[in-house]
C-alpha cells in the first residue's frame, strides 16, 4: 500500500491547501478517484490567470467543453502565454476555472501584467480595498528615480515648503496617475464579481499582478457587503459597458515633493502620495495608518510614504465615473 493512502482525508486536504496553485490541484485531481474527490475541498487557492496565444473564440470553445474534459481546462493554462489587460478578461473566466471547488475561503489571484503604460522611468504603485464599491485607495507614484551618492542621513526635499504654484505644476499628470489606478482597481473588482457571489464561504480575496503594480483587497466584511448589494438600472449598464465597477465620487488627499531624497540613496522626481476615500464616508482612520499599512514591507515605497506624509496635504474631489 502507498503510505500516502494511509493519511486521513483532512490531512490530505491540508497538504493540498499548502499546494494552493489551481493549475497544479486540477492536475492532481486526475491522479485517482480519491484525489478527484478531495481536490474540490481545497479552500486556500492561488489562481494565476493568463491567456493562451489563441484568439477568444478558441477560448470560448474550451469553456464549452470544460465539463466534458479536464484537458480543456488545462489548455487554458498552457504556455506560451502573453500578458493581457484586465479589461480584456470576462468575469466568467475565473468563475468557470474555480467552478469545481466547493468551499473557497482564501483566494489569491495573480494577473499576468499591470494596466499602466507610463513614460520611461515613471512608476505608479497602488493598493485598493473594496466592498460593494471602493472603500479606499493609496497611490504612490514618481516620474523618475536615480541613485545619489553619498546616501543622505534622513529623507529630505529640495525645498522646505511647496507653494501653490509649484503644486499646480504637474498636477494634471498626478491626477491622471490617480485616475488610472482607480480604473485598474475597479476593473479587477469587476473581474471577480461572479466568483465572489458564487463562493459565499470566501473570507479573503487578494488580486495582484506579476509586475507588482497594484493590489485589490476584499476582506470578510467587504465580501459580505458585496454579495448583499446588486447593481441596478443605470449603474449596471455602466458596469457592463465599461467592464469595471463604478468608481464613486471621491475625495483625495494629495501630497507631493518635486524632488525627494531617501535615506537609501534614491532620489525620486515628482514623488506623489494620494489617499482616496469615497465622498461622504467616515474618515476610516488616519491617513498615516492607511498609507503605511498599504506599503508595509516595501523598503523604497514604504520610506517614500513616510517622507511624503510630512508634506503639505492638498484636498481634491472627483465625481463618480
Amino acid at each position: 500500500m502507498d503510505v500516502f493512502d494511509g493519511l486521513p482525508d483532512p490531512i490530505v486536504v491540508d497538504i493540498l491547501n499548502k499546494v494552493g496553485d489551481v493549475r497544479t490541484l486540477l492536475r492532481c485531481s486526475s491522479l485517482s478517484k480519491r484525489f478527484n474527490s478531495l481536490v474540490p475541498q481545497s479552500d486556500s487557492l492561488l489562481l494565476r490567470l493568463e491567456h493562451p496565444e489563441s484568439d477568444t473564440p478558441v477560448v470560448c470553445s474550451v469553456f464549452r467543453s470544460l465539463f466534458n474534459s479536464l484537458h480543456g481546462l488545462f489548455s487554458l493554462f498552457s504556455k506560451p502565454a502573453k500578458p493581457i489587460s484586465t479589461t480584456s478578461l470576462s468575469p466568467n473566466i475565473p468563475s468557470k476555472i474555480l467552478s469545481r471547488f466547493e468551499k473557497i475561503r482564501s483566494l489569491d489571484v495573480e494577473l499576468p501584467a499591470g494596466d499602466f503604460k507610463l513614460e520611461k522611468g515613471a512608476a505608479v504603485k497602488w493598493k485598493a480595498e473594496f466592498g460593494k464599491t471602493l472603500k479606499s485607495c493609496v497611490v504612490v507614484a514618481f516620474r523618475s528615480a536615480a541613485t545619489v551618492s553619498p546616501p543622505v542621513n534622513e529623507c529630505s526635499s529640495t525645498v522646505d515648503g511647496e507653494s501653490d504654484a509649484e503644486f499646480v505644476t504637474g498636477l494634471k499628470t498626478r491626477v491622471v496617475w490617480t485616475i488610472s489606478a482607480l480604473m485598474a482597481a475597479s476593473s479587477r473588482h469587476y473581474l471577480m464579481r461572479d466568483v465572489v457571489k458564487e463562493h459565499e464561504e470566501m473570507e479573503s480575496l487578494v488580486m495582484r499582478d506579476r509586475e507588482g503594480e497594484g493590489v485589490v483587497v476584499m476582506d470578510t466584511e467587504g465580501l459580505r457587503e458585496f454579495r448583499k448589494t446588486e447593481a441596478r438600472g443605470e449603474d449596471e449598464e455602466r458596469v457592463e459597458k465599461n467592464r469595471r465597477s463604478v468608481v464613486p465620487s471621491v475625495r483625495m488627499s494629495m501630497r507631493h515633493a518635486p524632488l525627494l531624497k531617501l535615506k537609501s540613496g534614491i532620489c525620486l522626481e515628482s514623488a506623489t502620495l494620494v489617499i482616496v476615500r469615497p465622498s461622504g464616508a467616515d474618515n476610516g482612520g488616519d491617513d498615516a495608518d492607511l498609507a503605511t499599512e498599504a506599503f508595509a514591507g516595501d523598503c523604497m515605497y514604504g520610506e517614500a510614504v513616510v517622507a511624503l506624509l510630512k508634506r503639505k496635504k492638498n484636498a481634491l474631489e472627483m465625481n463618480s465615473f
